[in-house]
């Protein structure tokens, strides 16, 4: 094989993964679009609707999904592909998806941490910014000033903590959250 076509090689292969890279680019910002609207809309829509304690609950329920997905995206990028080999030549449900996750951890962390942790992140914002509204309608001897400064703070307090908690889970138990991870898409999507 002559140098040429070794340098030609080498040309295509960055052109297609300058390429893929710009596909993702946009399909991150179609996903992040798509799904934030829909959040959005299950929030505002559920906070018009609920009382302050179920607003509370919807709330905090956010902030695990963030915490959630923060696991998962530290877990896929920090655990081993070897293990799954094994556990998909016995054809173990979940094996091959766990597979495709770390060999696309990249992608899986990015879409984990970065647009589902910030889509809920902002959403958490706005449902902070509701209850603080209701708080303040009901009549509560306190300035609105103070109670978004508290209340901002506890929801980014609790955010930080549970991502800080789950970083150490998710390495410690990265093949494990992996392997359940592939089991729930095998069962949603299977990889073929």
């Amino acid at each position: 094989m002559s140098d040429d076509s070794r340098d030609k090689r080498s040309v295509n292969k960055k052109k297609e993964k300058e390429k893929r890279g710009r596909r993702w680019v946009v399909t991150v910002i179609l996903l992040t679009f798509v799904i934030s609207s829909i959040l959005q809309m299950i929030q505002a829509g559920l906070m018009s609707k609920v009382n302050l304690a179920m607003a509370f609950v919807i709330l905090i329920t956010f902030v695990l999904i963030g915490i959630l997905f923060d696991i998962i995206g530290v877990a896929v990028t920090s655990a081993n592909e070897t293990p799954f080999h094994s556990l998909s030549s016995q054809k173990i449900r979940g094996a091959k998806e766990a597979v495709k996750l770390i060999r696309n951890a990249d992608r899986v962390g990015s879409f984990c941490n970065d647009v589902i942790g910030d889509i809920v992140g902002i959403i958490s914002g706005s449902a902070t910014t509701v209850i603080v509204a209701m708080i303040m309608s009901s009549g509560i001897n306190i300035t609105n000033f103070t109670l978004t400064v508290v209340m901002t703070a506890l929801v980014a307090a609790l955010t930080i903590g549970g991502k800080a908690a789950g970083k150490r889970l998710a390495i410690d138990k990265s093949n494990s959250i992996v392997f359940f991870v592939g089991k729930v898409i095998s069962y949603i999507v299977p990889v073929k």
